[in-house]
């Protein structure tokens, strides 16, 4: 098992910026990628950004430039950096990991919104 406690949402104006984190513990050892997804309201949730063990990154077309992943080993946790914030980033973002073979766990959920 693998558990995953997200923090750092809030209210920020448009071009704000803000910082998500994921703590995670439990079987760590087992995780192969870790990243962040979101959900806004009456849409489907999709992938942000996603982050491997050996530091490969990946994002969705529509935060390139503007999020960043990254990861501290030591300890266990997952951060996501979103800068110049827009309205349509407007979401619940959740932290997912992964593990090798195939398991997939959520965190609770964080409420980011962004104001214009």
């Amino acid at each position: 098992q693998v558990q995953l406690v997200e923090s750092g949402g809030g209210l920020v104006q448009a071009g704000g910026s803000l910082r998500l984190s994921c703590a995670a513990s439990g079987r760590l050892f087992s995780v192969n990628a870790m990243g962040w997804y979101r959900q806004a309201a009456g849409k489907q949730r999709e992938l942000v950004a996603a982050i491997t063990s050996g530091g490969s990154t990946n994002y969705a077309d529509s935060v390139k430039g503007r999020f960043i992943i990254s990861r501290d080993n030591a300890k266990n946790t997952v951060y996501l950096q979103m800068n110049s914030l827009k309205p349509e980033d407007t979401a619940v973002y959740y932290c997912n990991a992964v593990t090798l073979i195939g398991n997939d766990y959520w965190g609770q959920g964080t409420q980011v919104t962004v104001s214009s």
